[in-house]
């Protein structure tokens, strides 16, 4: 199914249901319909489960269940606010999210919903799971004509012609690898620099002959198979006579040369001119598996940004490893380029398709936005195997065909020579750098291989042949570092429109002394530029190119660069110099292609300098949302940077961090091994206390410290074991390389930092997960003995507990918070100083610690569960979750929130406004 037949499918679609809406009678008609009709699903009656039991207390029937792309489906009639909540048989008041995440939760872990869609017929909610706390993408019936797109994911639907490119591109990376392991062998110093370099040029001439020969560009079907065949006798001074001919102009060629070497075109473009790579002898293995295995594959069908990207990581998995490279799919690339230029170009292309014919109109708006795309200039300054590069320049060339296909059929007749110069997009306004000499060279083939493809679709469109060989264009990949260069040097920025990149990945604490040294370099004189990630140096680098042009970039990088401390450090000199962002994707899971897949979240800034009047735009799971400023934590709010704060912004009780032993884990027991220890030194027990950290604090585990410090003398004589432990520490301080923790051995029963709160307490761990909506925390009391992996507030109320688990509280925290992957990591210094709490009226605090004190009793009904079971999305007790929503209210009225009208994005963005204006007034 095409795109104009799921628009017109959509649109019937839509007549067919606008009005109507009745949970009990017509769910099952309008899904199957849907599928059916707009998905293209042809049995949908067996594609979908309807009332799939779920035991909960009872048993429940879950409204649709798509098994194959894990999708619930919770149905509701079109009367049906599916914001509000509705009361359950346990009574529960639950949206119909939460009770669809309720089912799910129930079922079995290997059907756990991937989605979760809820929907009144006339509106579909659409949850992430992987973003469970963020709000859903909102999809109205009215809208699925043009949007239609958006609900791809019921039938895991992807473009066809990507879906086959990657299937074919990773059987071809496979056919590589088998290839390249064979011929390793061959040599004589297999692990030797040189001979791997030969190995990976070997390997890129080859696949650029099975790529010419299957895509006809060596004229003759199965030339290159005939030849290496009928030689097979001389193998390696064939490969090496092949390559020679291939880089010789015909005029240059030996005239005795054999008429099956003198059948093969000129290539040019610098592939085959290197005389010093080794190659070894072949044989007939390897002969047999080219002519067998990599002969047999269709080689002309293979996506040359998949595979560019397949092919270097199969041949230098470990660099690219080491390197903190990642490739991506072609959707993810879209993320990219869609936002940056390409949805404005194809919204141009379309302005110029719809203007009159009558006149020449539309011939000559068409000409002069194909004379646009073949102006504009892109640079990628950590190119890789050139996968951006690529896919956008397939874009441009997929407009250019349809421009050149609409002047043809305007009878604008043109003879071969005439057409080839129509194609006026050139792989030579490609730009990029890349530190892997491999890397340049496989960036450069599928640039050539892309060419070669849309050179074809050219063909297609006009009816005529065209010469594809010699190369006579090239994109500018160059070779090197590109934090060591000047990018002006490689893509002049006079002519430089964009700059689209995925730079390495690599954290601040994860560098080489190299990378190190590049960084340095880079932030020279800049605050805190030590604690930046790798990435940061290309948002910088680019930056500094950006200024007083025209120019846009777009870079992939870990979300750590928007948020915690990377704010301030990174983007608030960018700001001051005149940056900012266009369009931002929040944190997402961004897959590789590759075998292993590297699950990075990253997300995706779009910046440029010069002023424009394009509508900023956040997208949020997917979701895009017009934004009227995107600060650096990638929010529509003010330009707020949250740095370090060592006291409260406001007049709220001191946050820090717990006891920090350095002790080596000698004085650290599990209760098994506490009595253990016990069974030989019985009168050691007074001297244990409950040891709590994030782990133990939120699972409940039972950890013991063994606390010596207030232990006399006189006593710790009469107890060998616990000496023997004071000893190890002693020692084990002794041996750090730190003069700090040295002298520490002299007081070796003592933390090296000691909190210990002489009252009741707040405990708030430091890694929690984000799957969590609301961060466990809770009071402990001072027997317990708290690690430096939680945070500890002394001398709290029940009003400052409620208001630090509050939806507000875990909102802020949620944008402005550290990361550990994706879970939070939370800080004193960064989240909880900068909190900008609230100003109650007495009524208001009596309120709010009212519906603390609730969350603490509907805790207490559940004395064996352990906060991860209370604060499980799944599990949640209904009683708790209640007294959690009456708090959430009691917090937003202090602030003088709407609960009804304000949502998360628009709770922080009036909380980073409350800051701004608390921190001007702030010492």
């Amino acid at each position: 199914m095409n795109d104009m037949e799921q628009r017109t499918a959509a649109r019937q679609f839509i007549a067919n249901w606008t009005g109507r809406g009745d949970e009990k009678q017509e769910t099952q008609s309008f899904w199957i319909e849907l599928l059916r009709t707009v998905y293209g699903v042809e049995n949908p009656e067996q594609y979908i489960e309807f009332e799939l039991p779920v035991k909960l207390s009872h048993t429940s029937f879950i409204d649709g269940y798509i098994k194959e792309t894990r999708v619930l489906i919770e149905q509701k009639s079109a009367d049906i606010d599916l914001r509000k909540g509705q009361k359950q048989s346990d009574g529960a008041m639950l949206t119909p999210f939460q009770q669809a995440r309720r089912y799910g939760g129930n079922l079995p872990h290997s059907q756990n919903p991937r989605w979760i869609v809820v929907c009144n017929f006339h509106t579909f909610h659409i949850h992430d799971m992987e973003r469970p706390n963020d709000p859903p993408e909102v999809l109205a019936l009215a809208n699925l004509e043009t949007q239609y797109t958006r609900l791809n994911f019921l039938t895991n639907v992807k473009d066809k012609r990507i879906q086959e490119e990657t299937e074919i591109s990773l059987q071809a990376g496979e056919i590589v690898r088998i290839l390249y392991d064979t011929l390793l062998k061959q040599y004589k110093n297999p692990e030797s620099p040189e001979t791997l370099r030969s190995l990976n040029a070997l390997c890129v001439r080859l696949v650029f002959c099975f790529y010419a020969e299957d895509a006809g560009v060596f004229k003759k079907k199965k030339r290159f198979h005939d030849y290496l065949d009928a030689h097979r006798a001389e193998d390696r001074n064939a490969l090496i006579n092949l390559f020679h001919v291939l880089d010789q102009e015909p005029e240059e060629r030996d005239p005795y040369l054999d008429d099956d070497l003198k059948a093969f075109p000129y290539v040019n473009g610098g592939l085959f001119s290197d005389e010093s790579i080794e190659i070894p002898r072949l044989g007939d293995e390897i002969i047999d598996l080219i002519l067998n295995k990599a002969e047999n594959f269709n080689w002309s069908r293979i996506s040359p940004p998949i595979f560019g990207a397949i092919f270097e990581s199969t041949l230098n998995r470990e660099t690219r490893r080491s390197g903190g490279m990642h490739y991506t799919s072609i959707e993810n690339i879209h993320k990219v380029i869609d936002p940056l230029f390409l949805n404005d170009l194809r919204a141009e292309l379309e302005q110029c398709k719809n203007r009159p014919v009558a006149g020449g109109a539309r011939k000559r708006s068409l000409q002069n936005f194909q004379k646009k795309l073949a102006s504009l200039t892109f640079l990628d300054p950590a190119c890789g195997s050139g996968n951006f590069l690529t896919e956008t320049y397939r874009c441009l060339r997929h407009m250019e065909n349809e421009i050149i296909s609409i002047l043809n059929e305007e009878q604008i007749a043109l003879d071969m020579e005439g057409m080839k110069h129509s194609i006026r997009v050139s792989i030579s306004q490609f730009y990029g750098v890349e530190i892997n000499d491999f890397a340049v060279a496989v960036a450069r083939t599928a640039l050539w291989i892309a060419e070669s493809q849309m050179m074809k679709e050219t063909e297609d469109v006009i009816l005529m042949d065209l010469d594809f060989l010699p190369l006579k264009t090239a994109a500018h990949i160059v070779e090197g570092n590109a934090l060591r260069m000047d990018w002006e040097s490689v893509a002049p920025k006079h002519t430089l429109n964009y700059i689209i990149s995925n730079p390495p990945f690599v954290g601040a604490r994860l560098m080489s002394a190299a990378q190190k040294n590049d960084v340095n370099a880079i932030f020279d004189g800049w605050k805190n530029a030590g604690n930046l990630d790798y990435v940061s140096c290309w948002y910088k680098k680019a930056a500094d190119l950006i200024t007083k042009t025209q120019i846009r970039a777009a870079l992939v990088s870990t979300n750590s660069v928007t948020q915690g401390e990377s704010v301030a450090n990174l983007w608030k000199p960018l700001m001051e110099n005149g940056v900012h962002i266009d369009f931002a994707h929040r944190t997402f899971r961004w897959d590789s292609e590759a075998e292993i897949k590297a699950h990075v979240h990253c997300v995706i800034v779009g910046f440029s300098v010069y002023p424009n009047d394009a509508p900023k735009v956040i997208y949020t799971s997917g979701r895009p949302e017009t934004a009227q400023n995107i600060n650096g934590y990638l929010l529509d709010a003010p330009n707020v940077f949250i740095g370090s704060r060592s006291k409260p912004l406001c007049n709220a009780p001191i946050m820090s961090l717990g006891n920090q032993p350095i002790d080596g884990g000698y004085y650290s027991f599990t209760e098994e091994e506490m009595e253990k220890f016990l069974e030989s030194e019985p009168m050691a027990r007074k001297y244990f206390r409950p040891w709590v950290g994030s782990k133990e604090f939120i699972n409940r585990i039972p950890r013991y410290f063994l606390y010596l410090r207030e232990c006399d003398p006189s006593d710790l004589r009469k107890l060998p074991e616990c000496c023997k432990r004071v000893e190890a520490v002693r020692q084990f301080r002794l041996s750090s390389n730190r003069a700090v923790t040295r002298q520490l051995a002299d007081t070796p029963r003592e933390f090296a930092f000691t909190n210990i709160s002489k009252g009741t307490y707040i405990v708030v761990p430091e890694v929690s997960s984000e799957k969590r909506r609301y961060i466990p925390m809770g009071f402990q009391t001072p027997d317990i003995l708290c690690s430096n992996l939680v945070k500890i507030v002394p001398n709290t109320t029940l009003y400052h507990f409620g208001v630090l688990t509050s939806n507000v509280h875990n909102a802020w925290t949620r944008a402005v918070c550290g990361r550990l992957k994706s879970d939070y990591r939370y800080s004193n210094t960064i989240v909880y100083n900068n909190f900008p709490w609230p100003n109650p009226t007495d009524a208001q605090k009596a309120k709010i610690e009212k519906t603390a004190q609730a969350i603490l009793d509907a805790r207490a009904l559940y004395p064996k569960a352990s906060l991860a079971d209370l604060y499980d999305e799944t599990a949640m007790p209904a009683a708790l979750r209640k007294a959690h929503q009456n708090n959430d209210r009691a917090v937003m009225e202090a602030y003088g929130f709407s609960v009804r009208d304000i949502d998360e994005s628009k709770c922080v963005a009036e909380l980073m406004k409350l800051y701004q204006r608390l921190a001007a007034q702030s010492p």
